[in-house]
């Protein structure tokens, strides 16, 4: 069977490393064709923190990200790979056979309220197109509205991951990118903790029909990713490769 063209999507603001790399990877080890596409249409740059294998997260208390995939987010990094993305607002899902959303605090700052993404969640679903998000990345979900359905969110009655209240950063808050430059500079700002309490916004988006999974212990050995079609959605940097394995086990 042919390979699909899938759309995936990450932050200029900064996304969590592994949260693109793992579904990129296990889209093209599974014979399909990933494009990646950007908010400002230039090569996005993870957080540093998300590619130093000594950062411990400091809720959870454990080493976040392993050496091995640091390494393969800089090769990915350096090789070309990620090199000339689309602009969201050149992306049409009639080119596409899915939409995928990389996660990271970054994607507060410009996919979330991204009105030309939330156009291409909706083109997704009219066409009857799979949709996957993971960590904050799952906000854009909540905040793309069906005007077919009272201008509820996209979720409305379904089941998602969001994550979970107890992970959420309470300090000071900066978006210090990896190799940042000139041109493709870190964004000046600094935030009280993440921006968004996404496990109280998906549990509204959701509505009384809906289920939120926002488990704490969520781990490597036991990752949170949920299907609900046409939507996959993914906790966290712990469920990356769990989460590209369901979307090529749902792409066929």
């Amino acid at each position: 069977m042919a390979g699909k063209k899938v759309l995936v999507i990450a932050s200029n603001c900064g996304f969590w490393g592994e949260e693109l790399q793992a579904p990129w990877d296990a889209l093209a080890k599974g014979g399909h064709q990933p494009v990646l596409a950007t908010p400002r249409g230039r090569k996005p740059l993870p957080f540093a923190i998300s590619v130093d294998p000594t950062f411990v997260d400091p809720i959870q208390n454990y080493h976040v990200n392993p050496p091995e995939v640091c390494e393969r987010i800089k090769t990915l990094l350096h090789d070309g790979t990620w090199d000339n993305p689309l602009p969201v607002t050149n992306a049409k899902m009639a080119d596409f056979d899915a939409l995928v959303m990389a996660g990271g605090p970054g994607t507060d700052l410009d996919m979330t309220n991204n009105g030309y993404i939330h156009g291409l969640i909706l083109d997704a679903l009219g066409q009857g197109k799979l949709v996957a998000a993971m960590c904050f990345a799952v906000a854009c979900l909540a905040f793309t509205r069906n005007a077919q359905n009272d201008y509820r969110s996209v979720v409305y009655g379904k089941k998602v991951t969001a994550h979970p209240r107890a992970w959420d950063f309470t300090a000071d808050l900066t978006y210090d990118l990896y190799e940042a430059d000139a041109d493709n500079p870190s964004p000046s700002v600094v935030t009280p903790g993440f921006l968004l309490p996404v496990q109280d916004i998906m549990r509204d988006a959701v509505g009384p029909n809906g289920t939120v999974f926002s488990d704490p212990k969520t781990n490597r050995e036991n990752p949170m990713v949920v299907h609900d079609a046409p939507f996959i959605t993914a906790t966290s940097v712990e469920s990356s490769i769990a989460y590209g394995r369901k979307i090529v086990e749902v792409l066929g």
